[in-house]
Protein backbone atom coordinates (compact mmCIF):
# COMPACT_ATOMS: atom_id res chain seq x y z
CA UNK A 1 0.00 0.00 0.00
CA UNK A 2 1.52 3.27 -1.04
CA UNK A 3 -0.34 5.85 1.04
CA UNK A 4 1.62 7.25 3.96
CA UNK A 5 -0.47 8.34 6.94
CA UNK A 6 1.63 9.01 10.06
CA UNK A 7 0.48 6.94 13.01
CA UNK A 8 -1.69 8.78 15.52
CA UNK A 9 -2.96 11.64 13.36
CA UNK A 10 -5.79 9.95 11.48
CA UNK A 11 -8.49 11.20 13.79
CA UNK A 12 -7.23 14.80 13.71
CA UNK A 13 -8.28 15.41 10.14
CA UNK A 14 -11.92 14.51 10.82
CA UNK A 15 -12.04 14.81 14.58
CA UNK A 16 -15.80 14.88 14.80
CA UNK A 17 -15.92 11.53 13.07
CA UNK A 18 -13.90 9.60 15.64
CA UNK A 19 -16.82 9.05 17.97
CA UNK A 20 -14.48 9.34 20.97
CA UNK A 21 -15.94 11.43 23.75
CA UNK A 22 -19.09 12.47 21.90
CA UNK A 23 -22.69 11.32 21.77
CA UNK A 24 -22.31 9.49 18.46
CA UNK A 25 -20.53 6.50 19.97
CA UNK A 26 -22.91 3.62 20.74
CA UNK A 27 -22.20 0.38 22.60
CA UNK A 28 -25.75 -0.66 23.43
CA UNK A 29 -26.24 -4.42 23.53
CA UNK A 30 -22.55 -5.30 23.25
CA UNK A 31 -20.94 -7.85 25.52
CA UNK A 32 -17.66 -7.04 27.27
CA UNK A 33 -15.47 -8.48 24.54
CA UNK A 34 -17.23 -6.59 21.75
CA UNK A 35 -17.23 -3.39 23.79
CA UNK A 36 -13.50 -3.60 24.45
CA UNK A 37 -12.78 -4.19 20.76
CA UNK A 38 -15.01 -1.31 19.69
CA UNK A 39 -13.48 1.12 22.17
CA UNK A 40 -9.95 0.05 21.28
CA UNK A 41 -10.58 0.55 17.59
CA UNK A 42 -11.98 4.02 18.26
CA UNK A 43 -9.01 5.00 20.40
CA UNK A 44 -6.39 3.45 18.09
CA UNK A 45 -7.96 5.37 15.22
CA UNK A 46 -8.22 8.67 17.08
CA UNK A 47 -4.93 8.64 19.00
CA UNK A 48 -2.72 6.01 17.42
CA UNK A 49 -1.89 2.55 18.73
CA UNK A 50 1.07 3.60 20.86
CA UNK A 51 -0.71 6.58 22.43
CA UNK A 52 -3.85 4.67 23.41
CA UNK A 53 -3.21 2.95 26.73
CA UNK A 54 -4.86 -0.12 28.19
CA UNK A 55 -6.25 1.90 31.10
CA UNK A 56 -7.87 4.36 28.72
CA UNK A 57 -9.43 1.51 26.74
CA UNK A 58 -10.93 -0.23 29.77
CA UNK A 59 -12.17 3.06 31.20
CA UNK A 60 -14.00 3.82 27.98
CA UNK A 61 -15.40 0.29 27.78
CA UNK A 62 -16.48 0.30 31.42
CA UNK A 63 -14.52 -2.83 32.32
CA UNK A 64 -11.35 -3.66 34.27
CA UNK A 65 -7.87 -4.49 33.06
CA UNK A 66 -8.20 -8.16 34.12
CA UNK A 67 -11.26 -8.42 31.86
CA UNK A 68 -9.27 -7.14 28.88
CA UNK A 69 -6.38 -9.49 29.63
CA UNK A 70 -8.79 -12.41 30.06
CA UNK A 71 -10.15 -11.98 26.53
CA UNK A 72 -7.05 -10.81 24.66
CA UNK A 73 -3.95 -11.48 26.76
CA UNK A 74 -2.35 -8.16 25.92
CA UNK A 75 -2.80 -4.91 24.04
CA UNK A 76 -1.23 -6.54 21.00
CA UNK A 77 -3.62 -9.47 21.31
CA UNK A 78 -6.47 -6.97 21.32
CA UNK A 79 -5.21 -5.38 18.11
CA UNK A 80 -4.87 -8.82 16.52
CA UNK A 81 -8.48 -9.64 17.44
CA UNK A 82 -9.69 -6.45 15.74
CA UNK A 83 -7.60 -7.20 12.66
CA UNK A 84 -8.81 -10.81 12.53
CA UNK A 85 -12.47 -9.84 12.67
CA UNK A 86 -12.40 -7.04 10.09
CA UNK A 87 -9.88 -8.58 7.69
CA UNK A 88 -11.87 -11.82 7.59
CA UNK A 89 -14.92 -9.89 6.41
CA UNK A 90 -12.97 -8.32 3.57
CA UNK A 91 -11.32 -11.61 2.66
CA UNK A 92 -14.66 -13.39 2.28
CA UNK A 93 -15.99 -10.63 0.04
CA UNK A 94 -12.88 -10.66 -2.15
CA UNK A 95 -12.98 -14.45 -2.48
CA UNK A 96 -16.65 -14.33 -3.42
CA UNK A 97 -15.97 -11.86 -6.22
CA UNK A 98 -12.89 -13.74 -7.42
CA UNK A 99 -14.95 -16.90 -7.79
CA UNK A 100 -17.61 -15.34 -9.97
CA UNK A 101 -17.52 -15.69 -13.77
CA UNK A 102 -16.55 -12.75 -15.93
CA UNK A 103 -13.72 -11.26 -17.95
CA UNK A 104 -10.86 -9.24 -16.50
CA UNK A 105 -12.64 -5.92 -16.97
CA UNK A 106 -15.73 -6.99 -15.07
CA UNK A 107 -13.74 -8.68 -12.32
CA UNK A 108 -11.44 -5.71 -11.75
CA UNK A 109 -14.44 -3.42 -11.41
CA UNK A 110 -15.99 -5.86 -8.95
CA UNK A 111 -12.75 -6.09 -6.96
CA UNK A 112 -12.54 -2.29 -6.72
CA UNK A 113 -16.20 -2.19 -5.66
CA UNK A 114 -15.49 -4.63 -2.82
CA UNK A 115 -12.70 -2.42 -1.47
CA UNK A 116 -14.77 0.75 -1.95
CA UNK A 117 -17.80 -0.69 -0.14
CA UNK A 118 -15.64 -2.02 2.69
CA UNK A 119 -13.90 1.34 3.05
CA UNK A 120 -17.27 3.09 3.25
CA UNK A 121 -18.40 0.73 5.99
CA UNK A 122 -15.11 0.49 7.89
CA UNK A 123 -13.17 3.63 7.05
CA UNK A 124 -11.73 3.98 10.55
CA UNK A 125 -10.38 0.46 10.48
CA UNK A 126 -9.05 0.85 6.93
CA UNK A 127 -7.24 4.11 7.72
CA UNK A 128 -5.91 2.64 10.95
CA UNK A 129 -4.59 -0.34 9.02
CA UNK A 130 -2.63 1.87 6.63
CA UNK A 131 -1.34 4.12 9.40
CA UNK A 132 -0.04 1.15 11.37
CA UNK A 133 1.74 -0.19 8.31
CA UNK A 134 3.79 2.98 8.21
CA UNK A 135 4.92 2.65 11.81
CA UNK A 136 8.61 2.03 12.46
CA UNK A 137 9.55 -1.46 11.33
CA UNK A 138 10.60 -2.44 14.85
CA UNK A 139 7.30 -1.18 16.26
CA UNK A 140 4.86 -3.68 17.74
CA UNK A 141 2.02 -2.20 15.71
CA UNK A 142 3.85 -2.70 12.42
CA UNK A 143 4.80 -6.27 13.28
CA UNK A 144 1.17 -7.00 14.10
CA UNK A 145 -0.41 -5.47 11.01
CA UNK A 146 2.17 -6.60 8.44
CA UNK A 147 0.69 -10.10 7.81
CA UNK A 148 -2.76 -8.66 7.24
CA UNK A 149 -1.60 -6.13 4.68
CA UNK A 150 0.39 -8.91 3.07
CA UNK A 151 -2.90 -10.78 2.66
CA UNK A 152 -4.52 -7.71 1.07
CA UNK A 153 -1.71 -7.56 -1.47
CA UNK A 154 -1.81 -11.30 -2.19
CA UNK A 155 -5.52 -11.18 -2.99
CA UNK A 156 -4.92 -8.53 -5.64
CA UNK A 157 -1.81 -10.31 -6.90
CA UNK A 158 -3.87 -13.48 -7.31
CA UNK A 159 -6.30 -11.56 -9.49
CA UNK A 160 -3.52 -10.46 -11.83
CA UNK A 161 -1.97 -13.93 -11.82
CA UNK A 162 -5.30 -15.31 -13.01
CA UNK A 163 -5.68 -12.48 -15.52
CA UNK A 164 -2.31 -13.24 -17.07
CA UNK A 165 -3.92 -16.21 -18.77
CA UNK A 166 -6.30 -13.79 -20.44
CA UNK A 167 -3.72 -11.10 -21.19
CA UNK A 168 -0.59 -11.87 -23.10
CA UNK A 169 1.17 -8.57 -22.43
CA UNK A 170 1.79 -8.87 -18.70
CA UNK A 171 5.19 -10.49 -19.26
CA UNK A 172 5.66 -11.40 -15.62
CA UNK A 173 4.60 -7.95 -14.41
CA UNK A 174 1.75 -9.21 -12.23
CA UNK A 175 3.50 -7.92 -9.10
CA UNK A 176 3.88 -4.44 -10.58
CA UNK A 177 0.24 -4.39 -11.63
CA UNK A 178 -0.93 -5.51 -8.19
CA UNK A 179 1.17 -2.96 -6.30
CA UNK A 180 0.23 -0.07 -8.56
CA UNK A 181 -3.46 -0.94 -8.55
CA UNK A 182 -3.88 -1.29 -4.79
CA UNK A 183 -1.74 1.82 -4.24
CA UNK A 184 -3.80 3.93 -6.63
CA UNK A 185 -7.04 2.59 -5.21
CA UNK A 186 -6.05 3.32 -1.61
CA UNK A 187 -4.90 6.81 -2.49
CA UNK A 188 -8.19 7.48 -4.24
CA UNK A 189 -10.31 6.06 -1.41
CA UNK A 190 -8.72 8.42 1.08
CA UNK A 191 -9.00 11.36 -1.32
CA UNK A 192 -12.73 10.75 -1.81
CA UNK A 193 -13.25 10.45 1.94
CA UNK A 194 -11.33 13.64 2.70
CA UNK A 195 -13.40 15.48 0.10
CA UNK A 196 -16.65 14.25 1.62
CA UNK A 197 -17.66 12.79 -1.75
CA UNK A 198 -21.19 11.31 -1.74
CA UNK A 199 -21.18 7.54 -2.10
CA UNK A 200 -22.87 7.40 -5.52
CA UNK A 201 -20.54 10.04 -6.92
CA UNK A 202 -17.56 8.26 -5.41
CA UNK A 203 -18.69 5.02 -7.05
CA UNK A 204 -18.64 6.71 -10.46
CA UNK A 205 -15.15 8.05 -9.81
CA UNK A 206 -13.92 4.62 -8.72
CA UNK A 207 -15.35 3.15 -11.93
CA UNK A 208 -13.55 5.83 -13.94
CA UNK A 209 -10.29 5.04 -12.12
CA UNK A 210 -10.61 1.35 -12.97
CA UNK A 211 -11.42 2.16 -16.61
CA UNK A 212 -8.30 4.31 -16.79
CA UNK A 213 -6.24 1.52 -15.26
CA UNK A 214 -7.66 -1.03 -17.68
CA UNK A 215 -6.84 1.25 -20.60
CA UNK A 216 -3.20 1.14 -19.48
CA UNK A 217 -3.26 -2.64 -19.28
CA UNK A 218 -4.80 -3.18 -22.70
CA UNK A 219 -2.89 -0.44 -24.53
Amino acid sequence: MTLCIPNGIIGKEKEADTGVGNGDFRMDGMDNKERIMQCAEELFYAKGYDAAGVQEIVDMAGVTKPTLYYYFGSKRGLLEAILDAKAQTLKLRVQEQMGRPGDIKKKLHCLADVYYDFFQEEHKFYLLLMALFYSARENEAYQTVKPYLGDFYRWVRQFFDNASRELGNMNGRQEQFAISFIGALNQFLVFLWDQGTPRDQGQRQIDALVDQYLHGIFS
